[in-house]
């Protein structure tokens, strides 16, 4: 019986610590804001700006390649509220309705702030299922002070050389890195023939002997490190490194490089869809943008931001009218299962070393 009343007592208590606790409202958890995107991509401040702003928690999850995004949207359930997927994807989205419609009504921003100079560049400026997020350039990060005498990292034929000593990398994207092969032998990244993606898949493989590593991450540290001397990579992680190192370079090779627009799209089943239209509002602030170039070291399309950057770092992320005309934009290849196929069996050689 003794027994029996302490027991009552402790649910009694217990009631009533839960009763004061959702009276002081620590019951109602904060919700939960999910994003899914490439490493570094997004400035902490930014977040703790929205997660003040709007009671919220934001939750940050990565992904390597386009192709390993859509696997996790494909999958389903991935709980996920923004992906930011580059804006060949987004067709194939769209298609297999893995992404909703945006609502413009909730994100004003995005229309009043988009700088219309980067409109060439957006695949679908209905912007239905997308707002622009970032433009990266695709290049060659590299140390400068170790790179063999003789060598020079705006060739994609640096990656020929057997002075690297298998001290360098290559993406692990497919599109990325048969398309830099594509541009070093004059062809479109976006081809459709199948002789040039077989010579592709030849360049890559003897690149290979030289750049045995195919990775989209590990390079910030290891060429920065010196471990490495040349890493395939994105300007944003390049213009970060060269902030803190001025022994790191980068370069876009003459023979062309890829223009990537990445975007944000909310997943068709995401949980939070009111919130995830409040963070894209959110980011299309002109002083947002600038904090979140500051600290991505990526462009936005967003009117003032970046007129208003320092201009050290201005002169980093802008890229020039002649280097950008030889850059190109990788376009959706998803509507013709053919042409998906020949690409996806390089891939395979290329993975396979053979």
């Amino acid at each position: 019986m003794e027994q029996a009343n302490r027991s009552k007592s402790t649910v009694t208590i217990a009631g009533w610590a839960f009763a004061l606790c959702m009276v002081a409202g620590c019951g109602t958890p904060k919700p939960v804001l999910r994003i899914c995107t490439w490493n570094d991509y997004i400035d902490g401040g930014v977040v703790r700006q929205f997660e003040e702003q709007n009671g919220c928690r934001v939750e940050m999850k990565t992904f390597e390649s386009n192709e390993e995004m859509y696997d996790k949207l494909k999958a389903g359930g991935s709980g996920y509220d923004i992906v930011t997927p580059s804006s060949y994807m987004i067709p194939l989205l769209e298609k297999e309705k893995l992404i909703q419609p945006l609502d413009h009504a909730k994100m004003p921003n995005v229309r009043k702030n988009f700088d219309r100079s980067f409109a060439e560049e957006i695949l679908d400026p209905s912007f239905t299922y997308n707002a622009p997020y970032m433009v990266t350039y695709t290049g060659l990060v590299y140390r400068k002070d170790k790179l063999p005498k003789g060598l020079s990292a705006d060739t994609w034929d640096v990656l020929d050389s057997s002075a690297l000593g298998g001290r360098a990398s290559l993406l692990d994207d497919m599109r990325e890195t048969i398309g830099a092969a594509l541009k070093s032998q004059g062809c479109s990244l976006n081809t459709a023939r199948q002789e040039e993606i077989d010579k592709a898949v030849v360049v890559v493989l003897k690149w290979r002997k030289n750049a045995p590593v195919l990775d989209n991450a590990q390079y910030k540290e290891s060429v920065a490190s010196g471990e490495w001397l040349v890493g395939h990579g994105y300007s944003s992680d390049a213009i970060q490194m060269m902030l803190k190192d001025p022994n790191v370079g980068f370069a876009l090779p003459k023979e062309g490089f890829t223009i990537a627009f990445d975007e944000m799209v909310i997943p068709a089943d995401a949980p939070q869809p009111d919130l995830a239209h409040k963070f894209i509002n959110f980011v299309y602030t002109p002083e947002v943008a600038k904090a979140n170039i500051e600290g991505v070291c990526a462009t936005m399309p967003v009117k003032g931001a970046i007129e208003s950057l320092e201009p050290k770092l201005r002169r980093l992320v802008e890229v020039d009218a002649d280097t950008f005309r030889r850059g190109e934009v990788l376009l959706n290849i998803d509507d013709s299962p053919a042409v998906r196929d020949m690409y996806l069996k390089a891939w395979e050689r290329i993975k396979a070393g053979r």
